[in-house]
């Protein structure tokens, strides 16, 4: 008996040894485990192949674009962007639990385990969509010990770092739809030409079963075991309640429209600023490819989404899709420099050659502006100044050669001043104009501009035969919008390297007065015309709702609308890629192109009249002598010179006072009257 009694205290003792043995292995454990998740928390998720690309981003901080070596179709957008039936779908059959694990459905790996033991190999996975995203940002998809172990470090730090919604987020933008398209954006557009937020759930469902087997289930290859893999998700959405069973059967029996391979609709935004801002970042700004590539760079931009939307708008209506007609579009805010809109072409996917940089256009009678600015400028001439609009044959190196042009239609005005020939776009009078100043002079004038291409020294440079981009054309009128002040274009603000430092910072611009301000106001003032009754851009003129100065220009194998309001200057051109001579349809279809850009970009902005700088003044003129009005003349018109030009004797036809009417101010009361009365019948 002694013997049994004091064997039982050494049981006791022994199991609460063992109990504090194992308390004490538990406690450290959590220990452990505490100071290892602190760790994981602390320490930073390496790069994901995407974040070591390089991003575009437009002026609201929108991406546009990311530069990628492996070039990858890649369109990221927000969770709200996404249909939600898709999101359903997809969390149906990937993983039920997702909003309430912590990264790993212990239950779903212990069931899996058991199956695959059972078949005595790898049947059944359980892996979470966070392991996925895990797996697809960081790791390779080799089966090793040390990759699980990362797998499930980093998918501790996904979870730990960013909310369910986030990791949903990148879940989607992430993964692997086939055929080169990652991420939900691209996979929708590519396979059914649409955005992702318009998914129905006979497409969710589809896109859903993909990514189990992106070749296996690829509606391209294998359209009967996508279909397949479509009813497994629809079922598994019926499981789980989100939709009925009559549902399911509709969506399985719905005819998908998928988009032929190779045809598939395109998502790019601004693909040709794209192509821009690398090749000026390369050449530029010290950016090497492979930095530009896997620098992980931001790249901020001066691109207006709004402007850039409206400019995209207005090309695709303006242009026709079966006709090999090309275009550009380039719009700048004269008052920063910034490039807003850049269209370099009618389609990316056929051409990628860029139009609005191209230096191989005449830009026609577009150019007479800079010219007349000269003229202006020199004092020598004024909206009054007038030449007779006749067959002209002209002399010009001392007498040595000879300028014959004409005028479109042959159609000839007689007598007339600046301002009618602006409107009419009349040839005879543009040249007398070059002969006057001097062609030399006005090169020196669109130099100072920012025009850059070779300008020969001839008569007919008046008529534009010098060919320059409609990127120099948009930014020289920016200088005249602007009053004379050239701020050089700019199109990339700033660039951070992956850590956020600030590697490159465009310089602020005081910008530089090139031009006299009150010269640049009265071109300003008689270019208004060109959208007023008898002006070549008359025919638009219902479409403009603000203050609006523009040129047209047509050659035989080009058209153009450059033009501005205080907020933009836009040059447009449209025309064929081999010289092909243009249709008076096809030569009508820039300034609509223009009319309706211009419109839309500035919807909301409030229209405002150019304006008046010091050195302006305004008289009445009378229109049939050209002299100060008297009171009694009977067609007064209000007129603005650069002061000490302006006339000073008055008109004798008509009698009476030789008094002018009160023109304190008429000038700025002109200009809100005539365009007031244009924005209220138009």
């Amino acid at each position: 008996m002694a013997n049994l009694f004091t064997r039982r205290p050494k049981r006791k003792n022994r199991f609460l040894l063992m109990l504090k043995l194992f308390t004490g292995v538990v406690v450290l454990l959590l220990i452990a485990g505490g100071v290892l998740l602190g760790w994981l928390y602390q320490k930073n998720l390496p790069l994901a192949d995407t974040d070591r690309n390089s991003r575009l981003l437009d002026s609201q901080g929108d991406i546009i674009a990311t530069f990628s070596a492996s070039g990858r179709s890649y369109e990221p957008i927000k969770l709200n962007q996404i249909s939600p039936l898709l999101v359903k779908a997809t969390l149906s059959v990937e993983d039920r639990k997702f909003y309430g694990h912590f990264g790993f459905d212990l239950e779903g790996m212990g069931r899996a385990a058991l199956v695959n033991l059972e078949h005595m190999a790898r049947v059944q996975g359980a892996s979470t969509l966070t392991q996925q995203l895990a797996r697809n940002l960081y790791l390779s998809h080799e089966k090793t010990w040390s990759r699980k172990i990362k797998e499930a470090m980093y998918t501790a730090q996904l979870e730990m770092k960013y909310t369910k919604d986030e990791i949903l987020q990148m879940y989607f933008n992430e993964i692997y739809y086939g055929h080169g398209a990652y991420g939900i954006e691209a996979a929708s557009l590519m396979y059914f030409g649409k955005p992702a937020k318009d998914l129905d759930l006979a497409e969710s469902a589809m896109l859903a079963g993909i990514p189990k087997g992106p070749t296996y289930y690829s509606p391209y290859t294998h359209l009967d075991n996508a279909k397949k893999r479509q009813k497994i998700v629809l079922g598994t959405m019926v499981a789980t309640g989100d939709i009925t069973q009559k549902e399911a059967d509709q969506a399985a029996a719905e005819k998908l429209a998928i988009k032929p391979q190779g045809q598939q609709k395109s998502n790019l935004t601004a693909p040709y600023f794209r192509d821009y801002v690398k090749n000026l970042v390369t050449s530029q700004l010290g950016i090497s490819e492979d930095m530009l590539d896997h620098g992980g760079l931001n790249i901020y931009t001066t691109l207006d989404p709004h402007a850039q939307a409206a400019a995209e708008e207005a090309v695709a209506k303006g242009m026709d899709s079966a006709s090999d007609l090309e275009t550009a579009l380039v719009s700048i805010d004269p008052r920063s420099g910034y490039v807003k809109a850049m269209v370099g072409g009618k389609n990316y996917k056929e051409s990628q050659y860029n139009h609005a940089l191209a230096k191989t256009r005449q830009p026609g009678s577009s150019f007479k502006p800079i010219m007349y600015l000269t003229a202006l400028s020199s004092k020598t001439m004024t909206g009054l100044t007038t030449f007779n609009s006749e067959p002209t044959l002209f002399h010009y190196d001392n007498n040595r050669k000879t300028y014959q042009p004409s005028n479109y239609g042959d159609k000839y005005l007689g007598e007339i001043n600046m301002e009618q020939a602006i409107a009419a776009s009349d040839n005879i009078y543009a040249v007398n104009t070059m002969l006057k100043v001097g062609a030399d002079n006005v090169i020196a004038t669109a130099r100072k501009l920012g025009i850059v291409s070779p300008l020969e020294s001839v008569p007919s440079l008046a008529l534009g035969t010098s060919p320059i981009s409609p990127f120099e054309m948009a930014s020289a009128f920016a200088v005249i919008s602007n009053n004379g002040k050239r701020i050089p274009p700019v199109a990339v603000l700033k660039i951070t390297d992956a850590a956020g430092e600030v590697i490159y910072e465009a310089p602020k611009p005081a910008g530089e007065q090139v031009v006299d301000p009150a010269a640049a106001y009265v071109l300003t003032h008689l270019m208004e015309s060109v959208f007023e009754s008898g002006g070549t851009g008359n025919r638009v003129s219902s479409i403009m709702k603000r203050p609006v100065a523009g040129k047209t220009g047509t050659t035989d194998t080009d058209a153009w609308l450059v033009g501005y309001t205080p907020e933009l200057a836009t040059a447009v051109w449209v025309g064929f890629d081999k010289g092909k001579t243009i249709t008076t349809t096809d030569a009508h279809r820039a300034a609509p192109i223009f009319a309706q850009y211009t419109e839309k970009a500035l919807e909301n902005v409030p229209p405002k009249i150019f304006t008046i700088p010091s050195g302006v003044v305004s008289v009445y003129i009378d229109e049939e002598s050209g002299k100060l009005a008297t009171a009694d003349c009977p067609h007064k018109k209000l007129e603005v010179f650069i002061a000490g030009t302006e006339p000073t004797e008055y008109c004798s036809l008509h009698g009476g006072e030789k008094e002018q009417p009160d023109v304190k101010n008429k000038a700025e009361e002109h200009s809100w009257w005539s365009d007031f009365k244009r924005w209220l019948t138009d």
